[in-house]
């Protein structure tokens, strides 16, 4: 598989999104194919590459028409590339976008590419409605009839129940429990406070706003649908209005998870552009940071540990990979899916008994300095459509390490099913 016999560096040029708005709001006419492909198209004219042909275009989003199934190809081919640039669907949970970066990203280091996309997209507000299976058979029955009589017998057996639409959900099949129903049990577990959690969501918003103000997200972020901010980003947030706000998923004393300190159903798109250093170089393009370790876990969610805990493996496992502590880091950009999981799993990484028990460690990783936490906003503020956040992320920290001109990142990412998805960044030297 590999060309030279070693793996090169992964350089990451930069990346752009569309803003990020709350399901049923400003995208609410908007599909997924439409999202993406802007998304795409601004990417092109931002780094020059109109009529160029790309190794692949990894793309995805978590809840999808199955008209869709062509997704990435269908955009790539009205994003602006050259036609002959392929295209791959993908999906991870929460974590998809990260997931086709990696993907894109090992077949660069493996030299069987030059250069390609990774992204995702995701659209709550045009999600597929579909009719119960008794209606499917009705219908199908039909169809397969070779005859008058038995293409008309199926529909005896139509019932007015056939007629009830059934919504997409976030809740896992084999536990029955939404993500928020899943991340309040782990808040209890870990006795993550109410005051912590909001806290953390009102610096997710404080920071977010900052970081627009300053114009951070100046290049990272193009106007859609003349929208040219997050939508869900609260710049009057206070601490005692996200205090009056009830719980949601366990609406009992105990409930301490409100709309507040959770990620809103997100719309929304975002992409990056990964090369080999010699292809930037060829074209011109500036190299801000490189991809250099990687790493997914799973949990057994099921009936052992929370749902949105496998983080936590996969980050120890990388850092024993890398040879690097928990405190080796300059930015931290931890997913905010909720703020009682990124809570949690700061504290898991704390835990003597968490970190021997269930990471086989000698004693805790520690804790990390928090101002280097999620430092633009996170999705608490940002807002979350599923397949978008990873890439969301690794642009923000590639600006992130390119503008300090040193050190490294560290990104984890929480999904459904008990998975997570993780990432190692380095800046690369000014030139």
């Amino acid at each position: 598989m590999l060309h030279d016999g070693r793996s090169r560096r992964v350089a990451v040029v930069g990346g752009i999104r569309i803003p990020f708005c709350r399901a049923h709001s400003i995208y609410a006419r908007c599909s997924n194919q439409e999202m993406m492909t802007a998304t795409l198209e601004a990417l092109v004219n931002k780094y020059d590459l109109k009529g160029q042909t790309l190794g692949d275009v990894a793309l995805g989003a978590v809840i999808k028409h199955s008209r869709d199934y062509n997704l990435a190809r269908e955009c790539v081919i009205d994003s602006g590339l050259s036609l002959r640039t392929p295209g791959v669907d993908m999906q991870r949970a929460c974590g998809t976008s990260i997931e086709a970066t990696i993907h894109v990203a090992n077949k660069i280091a493996l030299g069987q590419i030059e250069a390609g996309i990774a992204g995702g997209t995701d659209s709550v507000s045009d999600a597929p409605i579909v009719y119960p299976d008794g209606y499917r058979s009705v219908l199908l029955s039909s169809y397969r009839g070779r005859s008058i009589l038995q293409k008309i017998v199926p529909w005896f057996g139509l019932r007015p129940s056939h007629f009830i639409p059934e919504l997409p959900g976030v809740t896992e099949p084999r536990t029955g429990l939404s993500m928020g129903e899943s991340a309040e049990i782990t808040a209890k577990l870990f006795a993550v406070e109410r005051e912590h959690q909001d806290q953390l969501a009102l610096a997710s918003h404080m920071k977010a706003a900052a970081a627009y103000d300053a114009g951070f997200y100046a290049d990272l972020v193009v106007p859609y649908m003349d929208v040219e901010e997050d939508n869900n980003i609260r710049r009057d947030s206070t601490i005692e209005k996200l205090a009056a706000l009830k719980p949601v998923f366990d609406k009992g004393e105990g409930g301490t998870m409100t709309a507040g300190n959770s990620t809103p159903l997100t719309d929304g798109a975002a992409a990056v552009l990964l090369t080999s250093e010699e292809w930037a170089q060829q074209k011109r393009l500036p190299v801000t940071a490189y991809l250099t370790f990687c790493k997914v876990a799973a949990v057994n969610f099921i009936g052992d540990e929370g749902l949105l805990m496998a983080p936590t493996y996969a980050v120890s496992d990388m850092l024993k990979e890398a040879n690097l502590t928990l405190q080796d880091f300059d930015f931290y950009e931890i997913h905010e899916a909720f703020a009682a999981q990124t809570i949690a799993t700061l504290m898991a990484w704390q835990s003597e008994e968490f970190c021997r028990d269930k990471l086989g460690r000698s004693t805790p990783m520690g804790p990390i300095d928090l101002t280097k936490l999620n430092l633009k906003g996170g999705s608490l503020a940002i807002g979350h459509p599923f397949a978008a956040t990873g890439a969301r992320i690794i642009a923000t920290m590639a600006k992130l390490l390119h503008e300090k001109g040193s050190g490294r990142g560290l990104i984890s990412v929480c999904t459904a099913g008990g998975m997570g998805v993780t990432a190692i960044m380095e800046a690369a030297p000014q030139s």
